[in-house]
């Protein structure tokens, strides 16, 4: 069983109550953690590598719906693209074309969000808002690419502040981009998902706070 099955049913309500999705990340969690959260009625789960992402979609039940939320290398594409539910983390034109070739292939049209950067920290991916925009205009020669929305991860810090700016800043984006409406916007991890949803996240990614802390 998960290490916290209390906490993961009373954060499940708090944000079914708000409309919020929570996908657990089960990133080197085992197969029996994983099912021990289905039993519950988990359907959500995050992986970051495509090997552990493709055993784990082999072996466990066909109705997960399975969120790639790694940074997701182009050469790689191919081998998730039959199965992801949706792709987190799309930071290039080049991955998106990548992403469409493979769609393509399939005669599927996979579901994608953009990374935009709004965090301080260097060192994580993303768009910036003139790559955001020069991928919105080039959307329409991408049939199998369906971009549902945008996420982004806040800077690692205690400023709460800064963080509420930063997811702010996505949400705006996130409302004037050309997708669906209303748009999904994935923002929030176990260490901020509360500051996420009270700015408009519809989408948060916990892992430890349900799973434990990872050995």
């Amino acid at each position: 069983m998960p290490v916290y099955t209390n906490a993961y049913l009373s954060i499940r309500e708090n944000l079914q109550q708000q409309g919020v999705t929570l996908v657990a990340v089960s990133k080197t969690r085992t197969p029996e953690d994983i099912l021990a959260l289905y039993a519950l009625g988990q359907r959500d789960f995050g992986e970051n590598y495509v090997q552990e992402f493709i055993a784990k979609c082999g072996s466990l039940p066909a109705d997960i719906r399975w969120h790639f939320i790694g940074h997701l290398q182009t050469n790689k594409v191919k081998q998730i693209a039959a199965l992801v539910y949706l792709i987190h983390g799309v930071d290039s034109i080049r991955l998106l074309q990548e992403i469409n070739k493979q769609g393509k292939k399939l005669n599927r049209t996979i579901a994608c969000l953009l990374q935009v950067h709004i965090a301080s920290e260097a060192t994580k991916f993303g768009l910036d808002e003139t790559e955001l925009q020069a991928i919105a205009e080039q959307l329409s020669a991408l049939p199998f690419i369906e971009v549902r929305g945008l996420m982004g991860m806040a800077s690692n810090t205690d400023d709460t502040d800064q963080v509420k700016k930063e997811f702010q800043r996505l949400r705006q984006l996130a409302d004037n981009f050309p997708c669906p409406q209303p748009p999904i916007i994935s923002m929030g991890m176990s260490n901020d998902y509360t500051i996420a949803v009270e700015e408009g996240s519809t989408m948060v990614r916990i892992g430890s706070l349900i799973f434990g802390s990872r050995t």
